[in-house]
């Protein structure tokens, strides 16, 4: 029996897939195991999966040639904004390949990043939808931005330069009004901005009474590394902080999962601090718009308050003039009723008086006397009971004119 060395049975794969498979080919497949070397050359891995079991169904080894893949990379990264990385699904124009020696691969020519965009767009859906379907879709909507947000937590990169551009824009506001920043320092791109983003939210929690609210903001990396942003975990957390949350990521194409959460999204890290401007500036209007209405209200009325006493002043004499008279007048009829009153009372006074000086004179001793009645007096004491004598007392007996001395005898 005829036999073939193993070269020999490659070389038979590799010329009968040239035949059969001549043509470049359009495959939708997820990417793994992405990398490139010094060469400029990318390796990488093609694989499908089990939609109910995620298990493995398919896999192909593919490479990119550097010349394609300096042009292919930048223009699929800034299409989507998303790294050409492990874990994306992707729709690539492809050769297929076999090697004696390296065996079967895929050789990608092109990408279409419209694919990737609607997967992205897909699992942003779905996150939104199950946001929704617990109810914290809306939560961080629905706070009330402070009528001060001057104390703000950042989270941000400390070297990115959006991060800079937001503090100076802060401190050099047109009001010259004051905001207090911190920053809680986090990983802005790459595979461990989820966890990053919220371990610092989990910091800033420890001390919520301490801020108005959280800018989280990104500027000056790859506008490409924005997948961190749209993961299940971090926008549940973003949806339930319990302050009012501002992104500026710096990206012009559709909101990440994290922008539509938050309760406000901005473009860029200098447009979040114009808005903090913007709402510290117009309570500031407010402020002193009040402040002028009351100035003006309070010179109304105190002008009111002058005209009524000059209108006061002007009436106060013919009141005066008018409430003297009358208590003029009101005196002399007093003085006439008191004088009237005063000699009756003295008329029946004197009349009284000579009452009883007529009855005083008529119980007058005296008088008594002069009617032919006598006193007899004992020992200086008038005698009104004869029982009361005894033989021998000495009697003074008083007439109206002269004395009877006596003695008693029986």
């Amino acid at each position: 029996m005829d036999s073939l060395s193993l070269l020999e049975l490659n070389s038979l794969i590799r010329r009968s897939l040239e035949q059969c498979l001549p043509d470049e080919y359009w495959i939708q497949a997820e990417l793994s195991d992405v990398r490139s070397n010094t060469t400029g050359h990318c390796y990488l891995e093609f694989v499908q999966k089990d939609p109910r079991s995620n298990n493995l169904v398919a896999k192909a080894r593919g490479m990119i040639w550097n010349t394609i893949y300096r042009l292919l990379k930048p223009y699929f990264e800034e299409s989507t904004g998303q790294l050409f990385t492990s874990g994306i699904k992707v729709l690539v124009k492809v050769t297929v390949q076999f090697h004696e020696l390296y065996g079967y691969s895929l050789t990608v020519l092109d990408i279409d990043p419209a694919y990737t965009l609607g997967d992205m767009a897909r699992r942003r859906r779905e996150i939104l939808l199950q946001l929704e379907e617990e109810g914290v879709l809306t939560l961080n909507k629905e706070l009330e931005m402070p009528i001060l947000p001057q104390r703000v937590a950042v989270i941000s990169s400390a070297t990115a330069a959006g991060y800079g551009d937001f503090c100076h824009q802060l401190q050099r506001n047109p009001g010259g009004f004051y905001f207090y920043t911190e920053l809680f320092p986090a990983l802005m791109q790459g595979n461990q901005v989820e966890e990053s983003v919220l371990a610092a939210l989990d910091r800033i929690n420890t001390r919520i009474n301490e801020f108005d609210v959280v800018v989280i903001i990104r500027g000056g990396g790859a506008t490409s590394d924005l997948s961190g942003f749209d993961t299940y975990l971090l926008a549940a957390a973003c949806a339930q902080f319990p302050l009012p949350i501002i992104t500026g990521i710096g990206h012009e194409r559709d909101d990440t999962v994290l922008d539509s959460v938050a309760h406000t999204r901005v473009k860029t890290p200098t447009a979040a601090a114009e808005l903090l401007i913007h709402q510290v500036t117009e309570v500031a209007e407010h402020l002193e718009e009040l402040s002028v209405r009351l100035q003006q209200g309070t010179y109304m009325l105190l002008d009111q308050e002058q005209r009524r006493l000059e209108a006061l002043q002007i009436r106060i004499p013919n009141l005066v003039h008018r409430k003297l008279a009358d208590a003029r007048f009101s005196l002399l009829a007093a003085k006439k009723d008191l004088s009237q009153v005063a000699k009756a009372l003295l008329a029946r006074q004197s009349h009284r008086l000579e009452l009883l000086q007529q009855r005083i004179a008529d119980a007058s001793p005296d008088k008594l006397l002069s009617r032919g009645y006598s006193i007899t007096i004992k020992d200086g004491k008038v005698v009104t009971d004869a029982s009361s004598l005894k033989p021998g007392d000495c009697l003074t007996t008083r007439l109206l004119k002269g004395e009877v001395q006596s003695v008693v005898e029986k």
